[in-house]
């Protein structure tokens, strides 16, 4: 089995910064890639990052610029750090990874979510 435990979402003001982390850990073999998503009240998930275990990243649209998406391979870790923050940003944050377990397989694996809260 595989776990995703995600952390650092708070309430901040509209401008400020959050980072946050997800630890991936379990049965893991090879991670192909880690992201994050977000799902507002009324909305539907969307994609906000994601990162490759070689680095590529992808952002959508209303965060390039302003979010950036790392990963430590080492640790099964990825970050998101967010700055410039917008009331819009309010979500639950989720992360989730694609990886090949020890039994062999690849499978998506997701968090149970980070609150981040952007007051105006």
């Amino acid at each position: 089995q595989v776990q995703l435990v995600e952390s650092g979402g708070g309430l901040v003001q509209a401008g400020g910064s959050l980072r946050l982390s997800c630890v991936a850990s379990g049965s893991i073999f090879s991670i192909n890639s880690m992201g994050w998503y977000r799902q507002a009240p009324g909305k539907q998930r969307e994609l906000v990052a994601t990162i490759t275990s070689g680095g590529s990243t992808n952002y959508a649209d209303s965060v390039k610029g302003r979010f950036t998406i790392s990963g430590d391979n080492a640790k099964n870790t990825v970050y998101l750090q967010m700055n410039s923050l917008k009331p819009e940003d309010t979500a639950v944050y989720y992360c989730k990874t694609v990886c090949l377990t020890i039994v062999g397989g690849w499978r998506e694996y997701w968090g149970q979510g980070t609150q981040v809260t952007v007051s105006s």
